[in-house]
Formats: structure tokens, C-alpha cells, sequence
């Protein structure tokens, strides 16, 4: 029977293995070995699809709905649908057109202020409109020196410039940053104000900055206009800036996200409660602690200079005249320790050196520090319980002088 079966099993006709349908596999510039690995890659590489992919007709609807209801939209919100702005410019163009369609205002999220839109129109105005005489003055050599600087007239001029720029040619970069100059100055004027640190002079500094940044990243394939692409650059230099100097101390950037929410929320209820809301309220609409939004309230404080001018007149005083000073002696308190000091001068003396010695670093009658039992011991050569003995005594003679009545008032 075993023979049969062996047989059999050799008699039986090997089937042939079915061939596994491979897949090319892509090359990849790294190898993952683990499944965190892999899950970590294919986090990164759907993150970098989303940042890529350029915002839809469907997502700008959505976008104008919600803030149609407000009334107003932050950068913030826009900066969340296109988190990658120089990747998707006409997304920009088409959101902004969008929401001017609407009647909906952009706004800063730091502080809820109308950004206007700058057009072409406002950059032929003349550039010293809408200044007092005071700012004019400082401005004015400045704008000077750009106006002789000719505008570009068409796209084809800015791409013939961009094509040299990618090239190396640096006078052509000059030319298209000398001739987009009035650009920032339209741009800065709008944010004159917001900040006594910063002058207007300061916000065109800055602005420039944003405008050399849009020279070095734009890329003219794309076929937008510079003066679009440069002037989101330019805002986010000066908004940039506001937010890192406007105040005292310095606040960090998202901490100002924070700040700007929490305003939005205050004043949100504020018109829906008719009253100043508690913060027990704001920290439940906002959905955090309410030692967070303590914390915010505190941030947000506006500082003020100790030399601030109060009231009116040419001899005016100064904020820093009616705060009260703690740590400042009363004269009364003054002159009652000079009489102490004296009193015990003339106790003391008639103690030996040794005994004047120890309770002068005992109780710091000379230089303010108290010393330890082991410390003056040390000083001295002896033992701790040996100074407590001599301190002892010598309050003992101080008790039995004849002057001591005089100490008993203090």
C-alpha cells in the first residue's frame, strides 16, 4: 500500500505555478524598512499633494459663503485654503475677485482692519495725497527720487525683465524693483497709524523688503502680473513688522492669532448680550480654559510710557507724578532710622570690640546682611553655642543701660 502511494505522488503531473502579476515600482529617492516608516511617508507625501494642490471653484464658494454671513474674512482664513501662496496666485486672484463680487472685506487678523485692495487707478494718484504736512515733509525727498523712475507699461516689459533676472542680469532686478517703488508707498500709506513705533518712512523700509522677496520667487511662465504677486509680498512685510514692532514687548506671531480670535469673540458677543462679556463666557465661545483666556486678557494689555503728558497746558505732568512709588522710604520713616542708628552708636560703645563686632554681623547694622551663629564663629575662631553665649550677654548689658528707655520707641 505505501508502495502504491508513492507511486501515485509520482505519477501525479506538477502543476505549474501561476506567475504573480509584478508592478513596476517607482523608484524612490529613499528606502522605508518599518510600517512607521511608511505610514510617516505617506503623512508627508499627502501633505505636500495637499499644499500643491491648487484651490478649486468649489473651495472659493464655500470660502464666500461663510464670510458672507460675517461680512468680513481674515488673511488667516484665506492663508488656510492656500497655505502656499507663490504656488497658487491665480487661486488668489480668483478669491479676491470673488469675495469684491460679494461685498466681502478682507481683513487683518491681528487686528481686524480693512486691508484695501491697491489698483491701478490709486498708483496714478499722486503719492503724497492723503498726508499731513509733518509726514509730508520727510516723504518728500524720497518720493522725489522714485518718481523719476518710469512705470512699466505692459506684462510683456516685466517678462522681458523676469527673463533676464533668471539669467543673472542684476540691473534688470534694479529696473523692476526701481520701477514697482510706488507700489509699496501706496501700499504703506494704508497702514499709517497703527503703530507709534513705526513711522511711514519705517512701513516703506519694510515694505521694500517684501518687494525684493517677490522679485527673487516670481516666475513669469505663470503669466500673472508682478504688481499682483508683488503686493501680497509686500503686505506680509509690513503686517509682518507691525506685529514684531508696534508694540513695546514683543508679542509672537501666533500668540497674536490668538489675541486677534479672542477679539473677534468679544465682540461678538458684546453686540449678541448687549454688555461687556465675562470671561467665563468668552472661554466657552472660544472652547479653551479660562485661565488661557486670563492669560490672553493679560497679554493683550497695551503698555503705557511712565512720561505720557497728562492734561492740558505748557506745565503738563507727567503719568509717572501719581503713581506711588512702594519702595520709596517716607521721610518720617528716614529720619527715625538715622535717630535709631545714632542711639545704638552711643550703646555700643560702651560694649568691648569683640561684642560690638558680633551683633554688627549678627543683626547687619553696617552693611544690612544678617550672619549666621557659624558664620561669625568662623570669624572668630569659636564655636556657634560660644558667639550665642557672648551675643547673650552683651543684649543683657544693652537691656541694663541707661539709654535703652530711648530704644523702646522704635
Amino acid at each position: 500500500m505505501k508502495k502504491q502511494k508513492k507511486l501515485k505522488k509520482k505519477n501525479r503531473k506538477k502543476r505549474p505555478t501561476p506567475k504573480r502579476k509584478t508592478r513596476k515600482k517607482a523608484q524612490r529617492k529613499y528606502v522605508v524598512k518599518t510600517r512607521s516608516e511608511k505610514k510617516l511617508a505617506k503623512r508627508y507625501i499627502a501633505k505636500i499633494q495637499k499644499i500643491r494642490k491648487p484651490i478649486t471653484k468649489e473651495e472659493i464658494d464655500i470660502l464666500v459663503k461663510r464670510s458672507r454671513q460675517k461680512g468680513f474674512i481674515t488673511d488667516s482664513e484665506i492663508l488656510h485654503f492656500i497655505p502656499q501662496i507663490e504656488r497658487d496666485i491665480e487661486g488668489l486672484e480668483k478669491l479676491y475677485k470673488a469675495l469684491e463680487a460679494a461685498n466681502v472685506k478682507v481683513v487683518e487678523s491681528s487686528d481686524f482692519i480693512e486691508i484695501p485692495a491697491v489698483s491701478e487707478e490709486e498708483l496714478k494718484k499722486p503719492l503724497t495725497e492723503g498726508l499731513d504736512e509733518v509726514t509730508l515733509d520727510s516723504v518728500q525727498m524720497y518720493l522725489r527720487e522714485i518718481g523719476k523712475v518710469p512705470l512699466l507699461n505692459s506684462k510683456e516689459q516685466e517678462f522681458e525683465l523676469a527673463k533676464k533676472i533668471e539669467k543673472g542680469d542684476e540691473a534688470a532686478k534694479q529696473m523692476l524693483i526701481n520701477s514697482n517703488l510706488r507700489l509699496v508707498v501706496s501700499i504703506a500709506k494704508h497702514y499709517v497709524g497703527r503703530s507709534q513705533n513705526l513711522t511711514l518712512l519705517d512701513l516703506i523700509q519694510e515694505g521694500n523688503i517684501g518687494l525684493f522677496k517677490a522679485v527673487e520667487k516670481y516666475d513669469w511662465r505663470k503669466g500673472y502680473k508682478f504688481s499682483t504677486y508683488a503686493t501680497w509680498w509686500i503686505r506680509q512685510a509690513i503686517t509682518r513688522a507691525l506685529a514684531d514692532q508696534a508694540r513695546t514687548i514683543r508679542i509672537p506671531v501666533h500668540m497674536i492669532e490668538t489675541i486677534s480670535k479672542y477679539t473677534q469673540v468679544k465682540r461678538r458677543l458684546l453686540q449678541d448680550l448687549g454688555r461687556e462679556p465675562l470671561p467665563e463666557e468668552i472661554a466657552t465661545e472660544m472652547g479653551i480654559e479660562l485661565d488661557k483666556v486670563r492669560q490672553i486678557m493679560k497679554i493683550s494689555q497695551e503698555t503705557v510710557s511712565l512720561e505720557a503728558p497728562v492734561g492740558e497746558g505748557e506745565e503738563d505732568s507727567t503719568l509717572g507724578e501719581f503713581i506711588e512709588d512702594e519702595k520709596t522710604i517716607l521721610p518720617s520713616q528716614s529720619a527715625a532710622r538715622k535717630l535709631l542708628k545714632q542711639q545704638l552708636r552711643e550703646i555700643l560703645v560702651d560694649l568691648s570690640p569683640r561684642e560690638q563686632k558680633i551683633l554688627k554681623m549678627r543683626f547687619g547694622l553696617d552693611d544690612g546682611i544678617t550672619h549666621t551663629l557659624e558664620e561669625v564663629g568662623k570669624e572668630f575662631g569659636v564655636t556657634r553655642e560660644r558667639i550665642r553665649q557672648i551675643e547673650a550677654k552683651a543684649l543683657e548689658k544693652i537691656r541694663q543701660h541707661q539709654h535703652s528707655r530711648k530704644l523702646k520707641g522704635y
